[in-house]
């Protein structure tokens, strides 16, 4: 088995590509501003970011018709710099839910949503990571 990629299920898919693309600064795989699918990545490491309009897969899917409560993913971007990260995305319209603040005593984070609720998290390592183990748990 191989994992190949997370996608987020979104109902305003310009809106949330736009915030990948333009906000976040990732860059698509393909431009695809009005969807129905886009994958975005960062400049560096191998990790993405799919998006795929939710109304899309309704017909295979039915259950998805119906908006999802609460928080239903948590992307989490690592940065080297988490201030200037925090400064640079709040000057481009990010609203973050928490500024820059410790999560235990090996990284700090600050978090924020996409136009559609899901929550991000961005994080800088204080420590670096052990061989084996994973500071995103």
């Amino acid at each position: 088995m191989e994992l190949t990629q997370i996608r987020l299920l979104v109902t305003d898919f310009p809106a949330v590509y736009r915030f990948y693309r333009d906000v976040l600064g990732l860059k698509p795989q393909f431009e695809a501003e009005s969807g129905p699918y886009a994958k975005l990545s960062p400049d560096t490491g191998d990790a993405a970011v799919a998006l795929q309009d939710r109304a899309q897969l309704t017909g295979v899917l039915p259950g998805l018709g119906v908006e999802p409560e609460g928080y239903r993913a948590l992307v989490v971007l690592r940065v080297d710099d988490l201030d200037a990260a925090h400064a640079e995305l709040a000057s481009r319209g990010a609203e973050f839910t928490r500024d820059p603040g410790p999560l235990g005593d090996r990284m700090r984070v600050a978090y924020l949503k996409d136009p559609e609720g899901n929550l991000i998290e961005l994080q800088e390592w204080l420590t670096p990571r052990e061989q084996g183990g994973s500071a995103s748990a």
